[in-house]
């Protein structure tokens, strides 16, 4: 299906085509990225916590903690995805509930992200892409919270969104 904005009668002109994203001008005024799509994973253990990932991630020069995630590639769903970065970051994979998708900046992004719970985890093969450099550490979703409100720790919108689902069931 064409993206939403064809049928407004907007004009876009491409600024740049990369891998993951373009940047167009709307209508000579808005500046729009155009980005793959993504997924994120919220996996939960009651002995262990959440699952993260630690990487450094150089468009904030520093150190994240995030819930595994990853673009859609053409042809996947976001099911197929998700199993797949499951395997890739964490050599997991599981039961997929989706919780829901959510855009982390509409002002200027199409980017939309699928949010699933994993459950029944088992051992899966995989391993991390060539470019990432990543540590699987399981942690208390309420301290991770508690870091990121202080500034302590720099977590995604993803990851946001992940520990507040994880946290709701909690209560």
């Amino acid at each position: 299906m064409p993206p939403a904005y064809l049928y407004t009668g907007a004009v876009r002109r491409y600024l740049y085509h990369g891998k993951i994203l373009s940047l167009a001008i709307e209508d000579e005024h808005w500046e729009i990225v155009e980005h793959k799509d993504a997924v994120a994973l919220l996996v939960e253990d009651p002995h262990k916590g959440v699952l993260f990932v630690s990487q450094y991630r150089p468009a904030i020069g520093q150190e994240t903690l995030e819930i595994p995630a990853g673009l859609i590639e053409e042809g996947e769903t976001p099911e197929q995805t998700a199993l797949r970065e499951l395997a890739e970051e964490a050599q997991l994979s599981g039961k997929l509930e989706k919780l829901a998708e959510f855009y982390a900046s509409p002002g200027f992004t199409d980017e939309k992200t699928y949010l699933f719970k994993v459950s029944d985890t088992r051992p899966a093969s995989g391993a991390p892409d060539e470019d990432e450099d990543l540590t699987v550490v399981w942690r208390d979703p309420a301290e991770v919270l508690r870091q990121s409100q202080r500034g302590e720790i720099a977590i995604s919108a993803s990851t946001l969104a992940g520990l507040l689902f994880s946290l709701e069931d909690e209560s």
